[in-house]
């Protein structure tokens, strides 16, 4: 099947891509999100820090962001996966698994982040039940509480004065060597905050409440939370396809309007940004789609002129 030419197709159905949705659609514009619904973040009971939606599941809050959309005729979905995208500026091709080919003057890659691998046994089980990746979504739920601080290197010395402000009581965990200067070092354990450095064999837990984490050795750690760093990868490949920029951390490179370096495709959420929050990630989209309103708008003006 293909479609009419769109103004916008938004490649991933999240807060980005949803916010930029209801941009568009109050813009007038014709726009097609495209969603697979496997969203990062459904492995949380809650979203947190996202104002008026405070608590609310992931599941809810795509429900009830697509019934407030859909008061804008002009915006529809589709329940599909994205595999590919040619063209260029004015004309761009998107097929999906769904055997549907969509053509569209822009797209935006609101695809946000995937994890690799957790590499760690029980962590799997715990994630997004006791252990997170987001002080600021989930800190709150673990005020006070004795954490693990999965972590290693140069990044543990903003991570760990972060997480201090939930928890006096913190545990670093580096699954190996902490590649830390002696100086870094130094400072952690000046904070009384103990550092293991042996792999981790295990993390136990009940009902997706952590209770220990366990090194190589049978060293036992109490806790009863954790925060670790993720590794990620973009949730599509699609970016690279056409040519997008990707910076080292793995994210889309864009201005500040959120273009990418392809003419044409912009993105927006965490997989143009390491601020992965809800709330900014649809402060993102709403920003980028107001950019790409104006562009279709100055475009038309002066092919009318």
């Amino acid at each position: 099947m293909k479609n009419q030419l769109l103004d916008v197709l938004i490649i991933g159905g999240g807060p980005a891509g949803l916010n930029a949705a209801l941009m568009l659609g109050r813009a007038r514009k014709h726009v097609v999100v495209i969603d697979d619904s496997r969203a990062r973040n459904a492995v949380t009971r809650e979203t947190h820090g996202f104002l008026t939606r405070d608590g609310v599941s992931p599941s809810e809050f795509r429900r009830i962001a697509k019934e407030e959309i859909s008061a804008y005729p002009s915006v529809s979905f589709a329940a599909d996966t994205a595999i590919s995208i040619t063209g260029t500026d004015g004309d761009f091709q998107v097929m999906t698994a769904g055997d549907n080919t969509f053509a569209s003057k822009k797209v935006l890659f609101a695809i946000g982040m995937k994890d690799q691998p957790l590499g760690i046994p029980g962590l799997a089980e715990v994630y997004g039940k006791s252990a997170y990746v987001c002080p600021y979504c989930d800190g709150w739920e673990l005020r006070d509480q004795p954490l693990v601080i999965l972590h290693k290197g140069a990044d543990l010395m903003h991570f760990a004065p972060l997480i201090s402000g939930w928890t006096s009581q913190l545990t670093v965990c580096t699954n190996g060597p902490d590649e830390l200067t002696d100086a870094q070092r130094e400072e952690i354990k000046g904070h009384q905050i103990p550092i293991f450095e042996l792999p981790i064999r295990s993390i136990d837990s009940v009902d997706g409440i952590v209770q220990q984490v366990v090194l190589e050795d049978g060293t036992a750690i109490s806790c009863r939370g954790i925060f670790f760093k993720p590794e990620l990868v973009t949730g599509s490949d699609l970016p690279r396809e056409i040519g997008c920029d990707i910076t080292d951390a793995g994210t889309i490179v864009v201005d500040e309007f959120g273009k990418t370096s392809v003419p044409g495709v912009y993105s927006a959420g965490d997989a143009a940004s390491r601020m992965q929050q809800a709330s900014a990630a649809a402060a993102m989209g709403a920003f980028t789609a107001a950019a790409m309103n104006n562009e279709l708008n100055l475009e038309a003006w002066k092919r009318n002129g």
